[in-house]
């Protein structure tokens, strides 16, 4: 449960009743559960129930505006809540060849709009700056995900400025606007490099109201319970970040933690595996299928592998039908209509207020 100082950043909801266990992939964890735990383990299928009660199954993929990319896994940090295990040691990575079809596909494909660029560390990757500046030259969207303390790392000292030259949109891993509750979840010296990273991007016009550079915070809770409300929270966010170090910021997205990887470990380790995800089904949210990220959105593997979402490409959860890349496809329309890969995690996106890349649904 959440101690006194988690409750800073967001309350607890209560916790209790039945549901289903995520599938265990983890051999490390998979001794861990009882024989009935290991069976609802077992149960890929328990989402899809869920949205067969509702009418809403099967789950399928609308219009594709958005190619999310994960470019890369190495990352100068190793946050708990990571989904795949980003850290400084790792190594794999889309190749040249790769980041290159991307930008071929964008211009094949005049819809998607927003080239979502993850890792990792996204700015650590040889090729971050060919790519974004390719599909800015395409007039697209680009989004970096960033978790501040990079633009401080050898090498990185212009990535500031070149984000505000190419015009990419920030989001931004910040989990709490205090000291305690980010060191907790992302390591030592954290908050401190987050904070002064804000500041710099706010002095180059990232966030600030008459600029178009956009800066958009990212709160996951540091503990087993949900996001409290994404407008609540974004006001205390204000509130603090500007009274104790003058920073401003366009919008706060809360994302649920996904019990999946070093997360799970986490909940294992602490025995609250089963009721967080007791919670995470309690709280399913029918309204918020309809636009659960997964329905517009294409994501893309370290080897060009398609994939339905970031957290089914972390679990190794293959798409129905033929296995697909960016190199034996032309026109990502034809994904459309197509059905999404389903498993316990996907509970994760339909609590609540629910939960995506871009922050709450409801």
């Amino acid at each position: 449960m959440p101690s006194e100082a988690d409750q800073g950043c967001g309350l607890p909801i209560e916790q209790a009743g039945n549901g289903f266990l995520l599938l265990v992939t983890d051999p490390e964890t998979r001794g861990q559960q009882s024989t009935t735990s290991s069976t609802r383990a077992l149960d890929q299928h328990a989402f899809d129930e869920r949205l067969g009660t509702v009418g809403a199954a099967p789950l399928e993929r609308v219009v594709v505006t958005t190619l999310q990319v994960n470019i890369g896994l190495r990352c100068n940090l190793a946050c708990h809540h990571c989904h795949v295990e980003s850290g400084p040691k790792r190594t794999e990575a889309l190749d040249r060849r790769g980041c290159d079809r991307i930008l071929e596909l964008l211009g094949r494909n005049p819809g998607i709009e927003t080239l979502d660029i993850t890792g990792g560390a996204p700015e650590m990757h040889p090729e971050f700056r060919h790519l974004v500046r390719g599909a800015r030259a395409l007039g697209r969207r680009v989004i970096d995900r960033c978790n501040l303390t990079i633009l401080f790392e050898p090498n990185q000292e212009d990535t500031a400025a070149f984000l505000a030259e190419e015009r990419v949109d920030i989001i931004a891993s910040l989990p709490c606007h205090s000291l305690e509750n980010v060191e907790k979840q992302r390591g030592r010296g954290v908050f401190d490099g987050s904070i002064r990273a804000l500041q710099q991007l706010n002095e180059l016009g990232f966030g600030q109201p008459d600029s178009s550079l956009q800066l958009d915070l990212i709160y996951n809770p540091v503990g087993a319970f949900l996001p409290p409300s994404q407008e609540a929270l974004e006001l205390e966010y204000r509130d603090e970040l500007s009274r104790q170090f003058g920073i401003v910021f366009n919008r706060l997205l809360t994302i649920t933690n996904m019990p999946i990887k070093r997360f799970a470990h986490e909940l294992h380790r602490d025995g609250e595996f089963d009721t967080y995800m007791n919670l995470l089904m309690d709280h399913f949210n029918a309204d918020n299928v309809s636009d659960l990220m997964c329905r517009s959105m294409i994501s893309v593997g370290l080897d060009g592998t398609l994939w339905d979402c970031d957290f089914n490409q972390a679990l190794e959860i293959p798409p129905l039908g033929p296995r697909r890349t960016i190199f034996d496809i032309e026109d990502l329309g034809e994904l459309e209509g197509s059905r999404i890969a389903t498993a316990a995690h996907c509970f994760g996106c339909t609590s609540g207020a629910g939960s995506s890349c871009g922050g709450a649904l409801r």
